[in-house]
């Protein structure tokens, strides 16, 4: 009769239903986390000596491994896109399509990919071993709160600097598609750089510049969270690393996803056709 019972539990529509639950419970513990983090930062601002060394490792340290991302960005696209556009005779034009291309979205994108990466993965690696040696604790017993202490000034620091490194990213990405389209490809600079500013307005630089904004703070809440969710051990450390990669990189698409529908309507709102 048990047997019968535990077989009954473990159909496929009870597997979806199992992950779904688990789902919703993991996306409540994260906004609950996040908006406690919030709470703390209203009300104890973080101290320079504490938020420099963190906005140290996460801006100038990412900065590398963000100039070669973006600079191969830019010679991709203009590789990808030139047969095309050269079948159309509107080689001239290559310019507007890498250049929307890149800080609408792939630089933002890519960028964020990069710091989830190098600096998620990181972090929660850290506050991991923080927690499974009982540092999180101690930090607790002491009075201070570990949310506050440990958690705040690292969003803090990807809030503030991910729009920075897009902007390098982007700014890489449109240098090397320029200078890669004009020395193999032979394109004349003058209608690169006029279809450029014909189709790249302030606001595909304000959409990608938006978008980063909550790639970061996603970034980082994720990461911070599953430190310290770590289970004990190193395999516990490794796991809470690999969990803060592939949940930011599945946030940042659906992110992406979300605020690129809104961010189009809203264009249509505030300029009708």
């Amino acid at each position: 009769m048990s047997q019968t019972s535990a077989a009954s539990w473990n159909t496929p529509v009870h597997a979806l239903g199992r992950v779904v639950w688990e789902m919703s419970c993991l996306l409540g513990d994260l906004t609950c986390f996040g908006f406690r983090m919030l709470g703390w930062l209203t009300i104890r601002f973080p101290r320079g000596r504490t938020l420099l060394p963190i906005m140290h490792q996460i801006g100038v340290e990412s900065l590398p491994v963000i100039i070669v991302t973006g600079g191969f960005i830019g010679m991709v696209l203009a590789v990808q896109s030139y047969d095309q556009f050269k079948m159309m005779h509107m080689e001239n034009q290559l310019g507007a399509v890498i250049n929307v291309t890149l800080v609408k979205e792939l630089g933002p994108v890519l960028a964020a990919v990069m710091l989830a990466g190098r600096i998620g993965s990181s972090m929660a690696a850290e506050l991991g071993t923080m927690r499974v040696t009982e540092q999180i604790d101690a930090l607790a017993a002491l009075g201070a709160d570990p949310i506050a202490y440990l958690v705040g000034p690292r969003f803090l620091a990807c809030f503030l600097l991910i729009p920075v490194l897009t902007i390098f990213a982007d700014g890489v990405g449109v240098l090397t598609g320029w200078a890669f389209s004009t020395t193999v490809f032979g394109i004349d600079s003058f209608p690169y750089w006029h279809f450029t500013k014909k189709f790249v307005t302030g606001w595909e630089l304000f959409t990608g510049l938006f978008k980063s904004v909550f790639f970061g703070a996603a970034i980082a809440v994720i990461a911070c969270h599953r430190g310290f969710h770590a289970r004990a051990g190193a395999e516990g450390v490794g796991r809470a690393a690999t969990e803060a990669f592939v949940y930011s990189f599945v946030a940042i698409l659906v992110v992406d996803f979300l605020l690129g529908a809104f961010l189009m309507k809203m264009y249509f709102v505030l300029w009708p056709m």
